[in-house]
Protein backbone atom coordinates (compact mmCIF):
# COMPACT_ATOMS: atom_id res chain seq x y z
CA UNK A 1 0.00 0.00 0.00
CA UNK A 2 1.36 3.42 -1.00
CA UNK A 3 1.35 5.90 1.89
CA UNK A 4 0.35 9.47 1.04
CA UNK A 5 2.15 12.10 3.13
CA UNK A 6 0.58 15.22 4.60
CA UNK A 7 2.13 18.67 4.05
CA UNK A 8 3.43 18.54 7.63
CA UNK A 9 5.08 15.17 7.07
CA UNK A 10 6.67 16.34 3.82
CA UNK A 11 8.03 19.37 5.67
CA UNK A 12 9.76 17.09 8.19
CA UNK A 13 11.29 15.01 5.37
CA UNK A 14 12.34 18.27 3.68
CA UNK A 15 14.15 19.38 6.85
CA UNK A 16 15.83 16.00 7.24
CA UNK A 17 16.70 15.83 3.56
CA UNK A 18 18.40 19.22 3.67
CA UNK A 19 20.51 18.09 6.63
CA UNK A 20 21.32 14.78 4.93
CA UNK A 21 22.48 16.55 1.77
CA UNK A 22 24.82 18.72 3.82
CA UNK A 23 26.24 15.69 5.61
CA UNK A 24 26.86 13.83 2.36
CA UNK A 25 28.59 16.89 0.92
CA UNK A 26 30.97 16.91 3.89
CA UNK A 27 31.69 13.21 3.36
CA UNK A 28 32.31 13.86 -0.35
CA UNK A 29 34.83 16.56 0.51
CA UNK A 30 36.79 14.11 2.70
CA UNK A 31 36.78 11.36 0.05
CA UNK A 32 40.38 11.66 -1.10
CA UNK A 33 43.20 9.28 -2.07
CA UNK A 34 44.66 7.71 1.09
CA UNK A 35 41.42 7.87 3.11
CA UNK A 36 39.72 4.63 4.19
CA UNK A 37 36.02 4.01 3.72
CA UNK A 38 35.85 3.24 7.44
CA UNK A 39 36.92 6.84 8.16
CA UNK A 40 34.18 8.15 5.90
CA UNK A 41 31.60 6.04 7.72
CA UNK A 42 32.71 7.38 11.10
CA UNK A 43 32.39 10.93 9.80
CA UNK A 44 28.92 10.32 8.37
CA UNK A 45 27.65 8.69 11.55
CA UNK A 46 29.06 11.42 13.81
CA UNK A 47 27.42 14.14 11.69
CA UNK A 48 24.06 12.35 11.73
CA UNK A 49 24.16 12.24 15.52
CA UNK A 50 25.33 15.88 15.63
CA UNK A 51 22.13 16.91 13.86
CA UNK A 52 19.99 14.74 16.13
CA UNK A 53 19.27 12.10 13.51
CA UNK A 54 19.69 8.33 13.41
CA UNK A 55 21.48 6.31 10.70
CA UNK A 56 18.77 4.63 8.61
CA UNK A 57 21.00 1.84 7.33
CA UNK A 58 22.80 0.74 10.49
CA UNK A 59 21.20 -2.49 11.66
CA UNK A 60 18.77 -2.56 8.73
CA UNK A 61 18.63 -6.18 7.53
CA UNK A 62 21.91 -6.69 9.38
CA UNK A 63 23.87 -3.93 7.63
CA UNK A 64 26.63 -2.94 10.08
CA UNK A 65 27.32 0.70 9.12
CA UNK A 66 25.70 4.10 8.53
CA UNK A 67 27.18 4.61 5.06
CA UNK A 68 27.47 2.43 1.95
CA UNK A 69 30.82 2.91 0.19
CA UNK A 70 30.83 1.12 -3.16
CA UNK A 71 33.99 1.33 -5.27
CA UNK A 72 34.41 0.76 -9.01
CA UNK A 73 32.59 -2.50 -9.95
CA UNK A 74 30.71 -2.50 -6.62
CA UNK A 75 27.16 -1.36 -7.34
CA UNK A 76 25.60 -0.86 -3.89
CA UNK A 77 25.71 -1.91 -0.22
CA UNK A 78 29.50 -2.17 0.12
CA UNK A 79 30.41 -2.15 3.82
CA UNK A 80 32.99 0.44 4.94
CA UNK A 81 36.33 -1.09 5.86
CA UNK A 82 40.06 -0.41 6.06
CA UNK A 83 40.14 -0.26 2.25
CA UNK A 84 42.07 2.81 1.13
CA UNK A 85 40.75 5.00 -1.67
CA UNK A 86 43.14 5.25 -4.62
CA UNK A 87 43.61 7.78 -7.39
CA UNK A 88 41.43 6.69 -10.30
CA UNK A 89 38.73 4.97 -8.23
CA UNK A 90 35.11 5.98 -8.47
CA UNK A 91 33.20 5.90 -5.18
CA UNK A 92 29.44 5.64 -4.66
CA UNK A 93 28.27 7.06 -1.33
CA UNK A 94 24.78 6.04 -0.23
CA UNK A 95 23.42 7.47 3.02
CA UNK A 96 20.06 7.46 4.81
CA UNK A 97 18.94 9.29 7.94
CA UNK A 98 15.92 9.11 10.19
CA UNK A 99 14.97 12.57 11.44
CA UNK A 100 11.94 13.29 13.65
CA UNK A 101 10.51 9.91 12.76
CA UNK A 102 10.90 10.11 8.96
CA UNK A 103 13.63 8.84 6.67
CA UNK A 104 15.43 10.46 3.74
CA UNK A 105 17.89 8.72 1.43
CA UNK A 106 20.38 9.85 -1.20
CA UNK A 107 23.43 8.70 -3.14
CA UNK A 108 26.17 10.19 -5.31
CA UNK A 109 29.11 8.78 -7.24
CA UNK A 110 32.31 10.80 -7.26
CA UNK A 111 35.78 10.51 -8.81
CA UNK A 112 38.75 9.96 -6.52
CA UNK A 113 41.44 12.21 -7.92
CA UNK A 114 41.86 11.97 -11.68
CA UNK A 115 39.80 9.21 -13.29
CA UNK A 116 39.54 7.83 -16.80
CA UNK A 117 37.39 9.58 -19.44
CA UNK A 118 35.12 6.51 -19.46
CA UNK A 119 34.58 6.78 -15.69
CA UNK A 120 33.86 10.51 -15.97
CA UNK A 121 31.30 9.82 -18.68
CA UNK A 122 29.64 7.06 -16.65
CA UNK A 123 29.21 9.42 -13.70
CA UNK A 124 27.87 12.17 -15.95
CA UNK A 125 25.35 9.90 -17.70
CA UNK A 126 24.06 8.36 -14.45
CA UNK A 127 23.59 11.77 -12.83
CA UNK A 128 21.79 13.09 -15.92
CA UNK A 129 19.52 10.04 -16.04
CA UNK A 130 18.32 10.90 -12.53
CA UNK A 131 17.61 14.49 -13.56
CA UNK A 132 15.60 13.27 -16.53
CA UNK A 133 13.63 10.89 -14.32
CA UNK A 134 12.81 13.64 -11.81
CA UNK A 135 11.24 15.74 -14.59
CA UNK A 136 8.63 12.97 -14.96
CA UNK A 137 7.55 13.13 -11.31
CA UNK A 138 4.13 14.78 -11.44
CA UNK A 139 0.57 13.73 -10.61
CA UNK A 140 -0.96 11.73 -13.45
CA UNK A 141 2.34 10.37 -14.75
CA UNK A 142 3.25 6.74 -14.07
CA UNK A 143 6.16 4.79 -12.65
CA UNK A 144 6.69 3.51 -16.19
CA UNK A 145 7.29 7.08 -17.34
CA UNK A 146 10.08 7.39 -14.76
CA UNK A 147 11.73 4.08 -15.57
CA UNK A 148 11.44 4.56 -19.32
CA UNK A 149 13.12 7.97 -19.19
CA UNK A 150 16.13 6.43 -17.41
CA UNK A 151 16.33 3.37 -19.63
CA UNK A 152 16.02 5.22 -22.95
CA UNK A 153 18.67 7.79 -22.08
CA UNK A 154 21.18 5.33 -20.60
CA UNK A 155 20.84 2.75 -23.35
CA UNK A 156 21.18 5.47 -25.99
CA UNK A 157 24.56 6.16 -24.38
CA UNK A 158 25.47 2.47 -24.85
CA UNK A 159 25.49 1.78 -21.10
CA UNK A 160 23.62 -0.78 -19.01
CA UNK A 161 20.68 -0.13 -16.65
CA UNK A 162 20.69 -2.51 -13.68
CA UNK A 163 17.34 -4.29 -13.40
CA UNK A 164 17.62 -6.33 -10.19
CA UNK A 165 17.73 -3.28 -7.89
CA UNK A 166 15.35 -0.33 -7.74
CA UNK A 167 14.17 2.77 -5.94
CA UNK A 168 11.32 2.88 -3.43
CA UNK A 169 8.80 4.86 -1.48
CA UNK A 170 10.01 6.37 1.79
CA UNK A 171 8.58 7.89 4.96
CA UNK A 172 8.24 6.47 8.46
CA UNK A 173 9.85 3.34 6.99
CA UNK A 174 13.07 3.42 4.99
CA UNK A 175 11.61 1.24 2.24
CA UNK A 176 7.93 1.65 1.46
CA UNK A 177 5.77 0.88 -1.54
CA UNK A 178 5.99 1.42 -4.46
CA UNK A 179 9.11 -0.02 -6.06
CA UNK A 180 10.62 2.44 -8.56
CA UNK A 181 12.18 0.52 -11.44
CA UNK A 182 14.90 2.07 -13.60
CA UNK A 183 13.36 0.68 -16.78
CA UNK A 184 9.85 0.33 -18.13
CA UNK A 185 7.23 1.44 -20.62
CA UNK A 186 5.69 4.89 -20.83
CA UNK A 187 2.17 5.30 -19.40
CA UNK A 188 2.39 1.91 -17.65
CA UNK A 189 2.41 1.09 -13.97
CA UNK A 190 1.17 2.91 -10.89
CA UNK A 191 -0.06 6.47 -11.36
CA UNK A 192 1.72 9.12 -9.29
CA UNK A 193 -0.42 11.06 -6.84
CA UNK A 194 0.12 14.27 -4.87
CA UNK A 195 1.66 13.51 -1.48
CA UNK A 196 3.73 10.50 -2.52
CA UNK A 197 7.39 10.63 -1.49
CA UNK A 198 9.74 8.40 -3.47
CA UNK A 199 13.41 7.65 -3.95
CA UNK A 200 14.63 7.38 -7.54
CA UNK A 201 18.06 5.78 -7.83
CA UNK A 202 19.45 4.82 -11.24
CA UNK A 203 22.34 2.36 -11.15
CA UNK A 204 24.29 2.25 -14.42
CA UNK A 205 27.22 0.21 -15.72
CA UNK A 206 29.79 0.69 -18.46
CA UNK A 207 29.24 -2.93 -19.49
CA UNK A 208 26.57 -5.56 -19.04
CA UNK A 209 23.77 -4.78 -16.58
CA UNK A 210 23.74 -8.15 -14.79
CA UNK A 211 24.95 -8.20 -11.18
CA UNK A 212 25.84 -10.75 -8.51
CA UNK A 213 26.43 -10.89 -4.77
CA UNK A 214 30.05 -10.59 -3.67
CA UNK A 215 31.67 -12.99 -1.23
CA UNK A 216 30.44 -11.01 1.79
CA UNK A 217 26.82 -11.68 0.65
CA UNK A 218 25.99 -8.02 1.28
CA UNK A 219 27.62 -6.09 -1.57
CA UNK A 220 26.32 -6.28 -5.13
CA UNK A 221 28.90 -6.10 -7.93
CA UNK A 222 28.69 -6.11 -11.72
CA UNK A 223 28.94 -9.65 -13.06
CA UNK A 224 31.42 -8.67 -15.79
CA UNK A 225 33.57 -6.46 -13.52
CA UNK A 226 32.64 -3.23 -15.32
CA UNK A 227 32.44 0.10 -13.53
CA UNK A 228 29.13 1.11 -11.96
CA UNK A 229 27.68 4.45 -10.81
CA UNK A 230 24.69 5.28 -8.59
CA UNK A 231 22.76 8.50 -7.89
CA UNK A 232 19.67 8.93 -5.71
CA UNK A 233 17.35 11.64 -4.43
CA UNK A 234 14.29 11.69 -2.20
CA UNK A 235 11.48 13.45 -4.09
CA UNK A 236 7.99 14.64 -3.16
CA UNK A 237 5.15 14.53 -5.67
CA UNK A 238 3.51 17.94 -5.39
CA UNK A 239 0.53 19.50 -7.19
CA UNK A 240 2.73 21.29 -9.72
CA UNK A 241 5.41 18.61 -10.07
CA UNK A 242 8.48 17.31 -8.24
CA UNK A 243 10.38 18.73 -5.30
CA UNK A 244 13.78 17.23 -4.57
CA UNK A 245 13.97 17.04 -0.78
CA UNK A 246 17.63 15.96 -0.50
CA UNK A 247 19.27 19.27 -1.50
Amino acid sequence: MVKIKSEEEIQIIREGGRILAGILREVENKSLPGVTTEELNRLAESLIFKYKGKPSFKGYLGFPAALCTSINEEVVHAVPSKRVLKEGDILSLDLGMEYRGFHSDMAVTIPIGKVSPEAQRLIRVTKKSLKRAIRNVKPGNTLGDIGNSIQRYVENQQMGVIRELCGHGIGRDLHEEPQILNYGKRHKGLELKKGMVICIEPMVTLGDWHIKESKDRITFVTRDGSLSAHFEHTIAVLKNGPEVLTV
